[in-house]
């Protein structure tokens, strides 16, 4: 497994163009992998995610069983001469979670739920609005993906309603884009809401983690959501 980072340059006409749709994105992103055959369906898992920290810092992650080249997008969103990626050796950072041990986390996800208006009408998949619900979707993931967000002490709380998690909601961002049919041929306008949590979590389930980290959380994982990354909590 590999994990990489790309610096994106904002200031380039190729990087709005991906930075404004995930569909432009994803195919930048599978385009790195020559084994990536957009027919075969044996193609292993790509998980990418986009940290916009500020305006002219935007870093792409990717998390792949292959080890990837990124030559293209130095060249359309880079800095082609003075700047290239990183990619890590991943499988040795995943081999050492052990139970217990404490982390911060970044996720950018797509909270989703079934829901139906009438008791006839069939169920509906439905974007969570509120980063109430949001919080509330990551926490009933948290034991099957193997980690427990930490606690905030009560001492730290703020009133009235408190913060119950070491969890914070930030960045959702709303997209609509079209989408083929493979059956019927017909387009179809996609909804999609994402969001950026960050928080700490504790280990509990070393294995179904790394499955966490390696195949992603979520709907969505075309369009950048899914990918978790942890880093040494301070």
């Amino acid at each position: 497994m590999f994990l990489t980072r790309f610096r994106i340059n904002t200031a380039r006409l190729g990087s709005r163009n991906l930075l404004a749709s995930p569909q432009h994105m994803h195919a930048a992103v599978m385009s790195s992998f020559a084994g990536a055959l957009p027919s075969a369906e044996n193609t292993s898992r790509v998980l990418w995610r986009l940290d916009r920290n500020s305006r002219a810092e935007v870093l792409l992650f990717m998390v792949s069983e292959e080890r990837p080249d990124l030559t293209h997008l130095v060249e359309q969103a880079g800095w082609p001469t003075t700047a290239a990626w990183q990619t890590y050796d991943y499988k040795t950072f995943l081999d050492g979670l052990t139970i217990g041990t404490t982390w911060a986390f970044r996720l950018t996800a797509n909270p989703v739920h079934n829901v139906r208006r009438t008791p006839n009408e069939p169920l509906k998949r439905t974007a969570h609005r509120t980063p109430r619900h949001q919080m509330g979707w990551l926490l009933k993931h948290q034991q099957d993906a193997g980690f427990r967000i930490l606690e905030t002490p009560a001492e730290q709380r703020r009133l009235p309603q408190g913060d119950e998690h070491q969890l914070i909601v930030r960045d959702e961002r709303r997209h609509r884009f079209s989408k083929t049919e493979m059956i019927t041929g017909m387009a179809n306008q996609v909804p999609l809401v994402t969001v950026t949590f960050d928080g700490r979590l504790e280990v509990t389930d070393p294995v179904a983690l790394r499955r966490t980290l390696t195949l992603g959380l979520g709907k969505a994982k075309a369009y950048g959501c899914g990918l978790m990354t942890l880093a040494q909590a301070g």
